[in-house]
């Protein structure tokens, strides 16, 4: 079944350095009827301004998929991983047992992305993140494969991180 979405009928909040559209209910935007959808919990659309990001705060048993759209994030988590990812690169962070991190767009631009909030499958795992370039040209005119939890795929998310059946 396709739900078709119209972007004004979405979520909204502008925090001057976050405009964000909410496709499921999330921190301020409440709709009984849109709560996510199977694993999924959030589907967040987000215009970061420059210079400007996400401070640390700590996440569990979700796993977050990052498309970056436009510009770039750079992730910084208490694990001690640290990478940048830029427009139409994916990345992705198991919180398991639990994982404080940052996420800032340090470019001169504003940045957009797409967030992905997946319930996990199994609780208490170790946490991870990872990071994937994936090229423009191996994707024009066709669908890929950006996350999938699969090690053979040549998706990100093997590992730790779970998305069977959720990409």
């Amino acid at each position: 079944m396709i739900d078709i979405r119209p972007f004004a009928s979405l979520g909204h909040a502008d925090h001057g350095w976050l405009d964000a559209r909410h496709h499921f209910s999330f921190a301020d935007y409440y709709d009984p009827a849109r709560m996510g959808w199977g694993a999924i919990r959030v589907w967040n659309d987000d215009r970061i301004a420059a210079r400007s990001g996400f401070p640390p705060h700590p996440h569990r048993d979700m796993e977050i998929v990052t498309y970056v759209r436009s510009g770039a994030i750079t992730h910084e988590d208490s694990l001690g991983n640290k990478g940048r990812t830029g427009a139409g690169d994916v990345q992705v962070m198991s919180a398991g047992t639990g994982v404080t991190h940052s996420d800032f767009n340090l470019e001169d631009e504003e940045t957009t992305l797409f967030q992905i909030w997946i319930e996990a499958d199994q609780r208490g795992i170790a946490p991870g993140w990872g990071a994937m370039p994936f090229p423009q040209k191996d994707r024009d005119d066709s669908f890929q494969l950006l996350a999938s939890g699969q090690a053979d795929d040549g998706a990100l998310g093997s590992g730790p991180i779970d998305l069977r059946g959720a990409i």
